[in-house]
């Protein structure tokens, strides 16, 4: 990463090992995605053999050093809070949301059945990398996102939980509640689907999420100094 691009060559001689040797592990990395090929420039006259080979990280090489997303984007959500006030939070979450579901939500909302529609939902999140599976419990349906990619920040703004969950209630046409969240601590996030209740009008929705642990009327711009 500090050096590349580079050659087998001047990686072998910067760890004291033979080329051989470090071709190999190059190889490796190449294999895995981690790293990246490419031919060196030529200066001068063309000479006898192929040109260098240069090697570089991917992306996915990078990433094994770290990244701070998650913190860029609570930085970015309290900035939001900050000067835009809880109002400005809420619009984000619910456009986040919309742009998550994307084209499949009308897809998923002209399912017919409501078990069926949280099935079809189940697949829509399991796409986005939800890891989400709908599965039938008691008088109605649990959906189940083993995975949260946010869930750090949505530890510090739990409004992204909940436009989540009144949009999971808009395409299923009921009233759904969440009764955990990864960004709690729990090992999945799960909103229980009752199947006997009856179909209420898409966008007049109630949703019921759990508690946040923040007492009502506590700004957003106090968590920051939280």
């Amino acid at each position: 990463m500090e050096q590349g691009p580079i050659t087998a060559t001047a990686v072998a001689a910067e760890l004291s090992l033979s080329a051989p040797a470090v071709r190999r592990h190059l190889d490796a990395l190449l294999a895995d995605g981690e790293a990246e090929v490419r031919q060196a420039p030529r200066r001068g006259p063309r000479g006898r053999g192929r040109p260098a080979r240069l090697y570089l990280l991917s992306d996915a090489g990078r990433a094994r050093f770290g990244h701070g997303y998650d913190d860029l984007a609570v930085a970015a959500l309290r900035y939001l809070a900050e000067h835009g006030g809880e109002a400005a939070v809420r619009d984000f979450a619910r456009s986040r949301v919309e742009n998550l579901l994307g084209s499949e939500a009308e897809q998923v909302a002209a399912t017919d059945g409501r078990d069926a529609r949280a099935g079809a939902l189940a697949d829509v999140l399991t796409s986005r990398g939800y890891a989400a599976q709908a599965r039938e419990a008691g008088s109605g349906v649990q959906l189940c996102q083993h995975h949260c990619p946010v869930a750090h920040v949505a530890a510090e703004f739990p409004e992204l939980c909940e436009a989540e969950t009144q949009a999971f209630a808009e395409l299923l046409g009921t009233h759904v509640q969440r009764l955990a969240t990864i960004a709690r601590g729990d090992t999945a996030c799960t909103t229980h689907v009752p199947l006997e209740a009856p179909e209420i009008q898409r966008g007049c929705t109630t949703t019921t999420t759990i508690s946040t642990g923040i007492p009502t009327g506590t700004s957003l711009r106090g968590r920051q100094s939280e």
